[in-house]
């Protein structure tokens, strides 16, 4: 892949494509961001965006599939771990919190911006998440199975309400608020567990 030179540095021109887009969505709005305004804050042509992504609506498609991507490899790692199912599910639990956090300005812009995807890529994203909340679900129901968890709950509303509270932290988390990511995290997943005890 070839690289060109930016502010901070060499870059790879997908990834440098990338980082340009979404701070331009995350300013500006999705639909207010034309290619070419993004072609000129990254300095490459609009022949270089179209070699690594067929459209603006790739882009957005790639925003939020890198973050969802990592997520998925994290929750299969804390969910294959040798660990009791509790552990298990406070580690992916604390995980997602963190790792939307860190990526607070994909996520919003996703979910401002999802309805411009296409049905194909509308279809796909919605595949990838349901993958990762059956997953997330499947640790619940290993808990409730085998006694851990509380069973009255069904298990899909306990993944609906862990998920709100992920869904919703664009809009109130401030990196310059009193808590870390962390500590966010590590109060929603506590509240979630204690919602689980039988």
């Amino acid at each position: 892949m070839a690289a060109t030179k930016d502010g901070d540095g060499t870059k790879p021109v997908a990834q440098r494509l990338l980082a340009t887009a979404t701070r331009l969505f995350a300013e500006r709005g999705y639909d207010r961001t034309s290619v070419q305004e993004i072609v000129d804050a990254a300095g490459v042509t609009k022949g270089a965006l179209y070699h690594y992504f067929g459209s603006k609506e790739d882009l957005l498609h790639e925003v939020y599939g890198r973050v969802l991507r990592l997520q998925q490899e994290r929750l299969d790692h804390f969910a294959d771990a040798d660990a009791p199912v509790e552990q298990r599910l406070r580690d992916a639990a604390a995980d997602v919190v963190v790792t939307t956090i860190e990526n607070l300005d994909d996520t919003k812009i996703f979910f401002r911006s999802m309805h411009h995807l296409g049905p194909e890529k509308d279809k796909q994203v919605r595949a990838e998440r349901r993958r990762y909340h059956e997953r997330f679900r499947a640790l619940i129901e290993e808990g409730q199975r085998t006694g851990v968890f509380a069973a009255d709950v069904p298990a899909d509303l306990v993944v609906d309400y862990h998920f709100g509270s992920v869904h919703h932290l664009g809009t109130w988390y401030r990196e310059d608020g009193p808590l870390t990511p962390q500590e966010v995290a590590d109060h929603l997943a506590g509240l979630l567990l204690r919602a689980l005890r039988p």
